[in-house]
């Protein structure tokens, strides 16, 4: 069962120290692109090139998930977890699409495509610019604590769901087996966690704390539920 959070709530997603004495980050509001990729995927290398060009726009936060369904054919991804190919299975349901597959781009929620098509994603990210969102959504980190603060500004669901995503910003990987055997790929913006923070009533203004640990990027994205419209998002890099 989620938590409903209204005015202010505390919670603790990853384990914290304590607070620190000063904010740290700076604070991106941008476009959400996922890419569903695999070490062991063929294909997906040019998505991966593209998509490290995408992960460097100031109105992007791309997000790479590796899933783990091609493991079985010779070379394991070791960035891969179930978990990214049970959100990509959540959106081809809710699209009743028969199949998942890699490269994937995944833009703002609502639109996917071929993720090795750089006219197709350019023009997707042209479509769904992050000033259109209808919630405004900000967020400020202090030591181990991250305060994730949003308004609807547009037409919203009752409820939204409040995610926290951190990501590796860049992963080299050397292939040695498998369909991608010899090649060196880097990665770009791998998520490392992904994890619902709980239920939002958008009625009323979001105040939500959450602990964060180490120095990766901090992610807040609110959704219509797991697999629906991105909402707003922002990100501390």
């Amino acid at each position: 069962m989620r938590h409903v959070f209204a005015a202010s709530v505390i919670g603790a997603l990853f384990a914290g120290s304590g607070l620190g004495a000063q904010d740290r980050g700076i604070q991106d509001w941008g476009t959400v692109v996922e890419l569903y990729t695999s070490q062991g995927c063929s294909s997906c290398p040019p998505a991966d090139r593209i998509f490290e060009q995408i992960a460097d726009r100031d109105d992007v936060i791309a997000l790479a998930l590796h899933v783990d369904y091609w493991d079985y054919i010779g070379w394991k991804d070791d960035l891969g977890s179930p978990a990214y190919t049970a959100r990509q299975r959540s959106y081809a349901q809710e699209w009743q699409a028969r199949n998942v597959y890699t490269p994937q781009m995944v833009v703002a929620g609502v639109k996917e495509f071929v993720g090795s098509h750089p006219v197709v994603a350019m023009d997707a990210i042209a479509a769904h610019p992050a000033q259109n969102n209808p919630v405004q959504v900000s967020l400020r980190r202090t030591g181990d604590v991250a305060t994730i603060s949003a308004t609807a500004v547009g037409a919203v669901p009752a409820r939204a769901l409040v995610q926290i995503v951190r990501y590796t910003p860049r992963i080299t990987r050397e292939i040695h087996k498998g369909e991608n055997a010899g090649k060196t790929v880097v990665y770009r913006n791998v998520v490392t966690s992904w994890a619902e923070a709980g239920e939002w009533n958008t009625s009323q203004p979001l105040s939500l704390q959450v602990n964060v640990t180490g120095d990766e990027p901090v992610v807040a994205i609110i959704q219509d539920g797991p697999a629906g419209a991105v909402l707003g998002a922002v990100q501390l890099r």
